[in-house]
Order: structure tokens, then C-alpha cells, then sequence
């Protein structure tokens, strides 16, 4: 199963995300749930960076677990692109998981530090 958590701030707003484990759905090179994943978190990490100029923080390794934290101190305006950008691939991976929920499970955590 693909586990996915999203560290949310007290007041709501992303601040990082984890990705680990693998969907089982199909074999390597046909697993539509471990492909569809991997679009949606690769592919807003690099909308995030392309259409915002930030790069988060990255950890990525083959076994399949990607970290990423959204950086502090960005100007307000750019902060709120970054989340909206975010907040779209939690949309999608949600989507994902409606569809597909044995072989995914996103949970929400809150941090305790804004």
C-alpha cells in the first residue's frame, strides 16, 4: 500500500508531505495506482518549482519514499501559490484514493509549530 501523509500547520496550511510503501496493484511497469501517484506528487513538486521559482526541500529514495517540505519564509503571494498548487494534488491524490483505496491511504497530521 502507498502511504501518503500530509503535515498540515496549525492554521491549515501545508507544510509538508510523505509518500512511502508501494500500491501492489499490478506488476512493476503496470501499476496504474503507483504510476498515477508518482504523475501527481512529481508533477506538482515540479509545477510548484516552475511556475513559482521555489524549490522545497527534497528526499527521495528508490525504495519509493519522496519527503517534501515547502520552505519558510517565502514572500506571502508566493506562499499562496505553492499551497494552491499543493492543495490540487491532494485533490488528485484523494481522487486516486476514492478509486482505489486497498492500494492507497492518504492521512492528514497536524503540526504543533506555525
Amino acid at each position: 500500500m502507498i502511504n501518503i501523509t500530509i503535515y498540515r500547520t496549525e492554521s491549515g496550511k501545508i507544510q509538508s508531505f510523505e509518500l512511502s510503501g508501494h500500491a501492489l496493484f499490478a506488476n512493476r511497469g503496470k501499476d496504474i495506482v503507483c504510476a498515477g501517484v508518482s504523475a501527481v506528487s512529481v508533477g506538482a513538486i515540479n509545477a510548484v518549482h516552475e511556475l513559482t521559482g521555489v524549490t522545497p526541500d527534497l528526499e527521495h529514495r528508490e525504495d519509493g519514499f519522496l519527503r517534501c517540505v515547502v520552505p519558510g519564509g517565502l514572500p506571502e503571494d508566493v506562499y499562496e501559490k505553492v499551497q494552491l498548487l499543493l492543495e490540487g494534488m491532494i485533490v488528485s491524490l484523494r481522487t486516486i484514493e476514492e478509486t482505489y483505496g486497498e492500494h492507497i491511504k492518504i492521512t492528514f497530521k497536524k503540526q504543533e509549530v506555525e
